[in-house]
């Protein structure tokens, strides 16, 4: 009897420790992503534009260094405004091409809007999934195991956001 009343016990508290479990997931995205035809053909396409652009700019670079290379040739022969006037080309060459590289590759450069335009509809579609996959399966929290982004999804009604701030403002 006491055997019988224990193993009861036992299974009522393994029950209740289980349902108060929080379900926990976590992908990877990148390897889903790279997986995915569309992704695939959107990086191709990406890495073509910037291979055609680095093409371009190296080959400014080295225009400069031809232009730089002929001035120095001819130095000797240049009066000093020549010399100047001379300076002052290479340099607006060179300020030219810092601002091409800026405008192709830097932070909110073509690249990095090319890459919003082709690559973000297939994350948004990647997403959209995983808190559809979230929702079926029940998980509370699905994390993505090679991002510092961390939790890809959450179950609303774990949000304690609003607990915290009224228990702040109650001091």
């Amino acid at each position: 009897m006491i055997k019988k009343l224990a193993s009861t016990a036992f299974f009522a508290l393994l029950f209740t420790t289980l349902s108060l479990a929080q379900r926990l997931a976590y992908v990877d995205v990148t390897a889903i992503l790279e997986s995915l035809p569309d992704y695939q053909k959107a990086q191709e396409q990406l890495d073509k534009v910037a291979t055609q652009w680095r093409q371009e700019i190296a080959q400014e670079q080295d225009q400069i260094k031809s232009m730089y290379s002929q001035y120095q040739a001819e130095q000797v022969m240049l009066s000093e405004e020549m010399k100047r006037k001379r300076e002052e080309e290479i340099m607006n060459k060179e300020k030219d091409v810092r601002e091409m590289q800026r405008q192709k590759f830097g932070p909110e450069g073509a690249l990095f809007k090319k890459r919003e335009e082709l690559v973000k509809p297939i994350q948004d579609k990647v997403y959209a999934a995983i808190q559809k996959f979230a929702e079926d399966k029940g998980f509370e929290y699905i994390f993505d195991k090679g991002s510092a982004s961390g939790m890809l999804y959450a179950d609303p009604k774990y949000d304690k956001t609003e607990d915290v701030k009224n228990m702040l403002k109650k001091g």
